[in-house]
């Protein structure tokens, strides 16, 4: 938990260290959702921040003006729902398939596959990426606490608070319009 709230923080600073402490935190729990939950699309989904935490560094580091920050149009963002959408529904059948034990299963994909697409934008500093994540927060909060993994919600809850915070902070950086 403490490398979760860590990494947040930092992230909502505009800091790269952030990433080194989500790639920890994300090891940590891949092997409780696996041993414990048995919520194996949100395992899968901290593999992923694994390797996306490799990649948020290279592309912070390589950033010529890390002051700055990008917003997408709206347009963007319909379609990065919608194909977002299409993929969760594809997920949620494969765990329906393949795992006859899921707890779940649409919640746990859509929250899996909006947290692919959001910490993509994270690494690529797009401000939206806040929005997203004050969602998935949410509705992962209500996932964890049904699944009586009491201490993630309430991680998931601080996360929500944090990404409201991330999004005000980041405003107050430049932010460059991206077609």
């Amino acid at each position: 938990m403490i490398f979760g709230v860590v990494y947040i923080v930092l992230v909502a600073r505009n800091k790269i260290a952030c990433w080194f402490f989500g790639i920890i935190g994300s090891l940590i729990s891949i092997y409780l959702f696996i041993a414990y939950a048995r919520l194996y699309a949100e395992a899968a989904l901290y593999a992923f921040y694994v390797v996306a935490g490799v990649y948020g560094w290279i592309t912070w580091k390589a950033q010529k003006q890390p002051e700055e920050v990008y917003r997408r149009p709206l347009s963007h963002h319909i379609k990065v729902t919608g194909i977002g959408t299409v993929l969760s529904l594809l997920l949620y059948y494969a765990i329906n398939y393949i795992f006859e034990d899921a707890e779940k299963p649409l919640i746990d994909s859509f929250t899996t596959i909006f947290s692919f697409i959001a910490t993509y934008l994270t690494a690529k500093k797009w401000i939206e990426n806040w929005l997203y994540w004050v969602v998935i927060d949410a509705v992962t909060t209500y996932l964890y606490f049904s699944r009586d993994l009491e201490i993630f919600a309430l991680l998931m809850l601080a996360y929500t608070i944090i990404a409201i915070y991330g999004y005000l902070a980041w405003k107050q950086l430049k932010v460059v319009e991206v077609d």
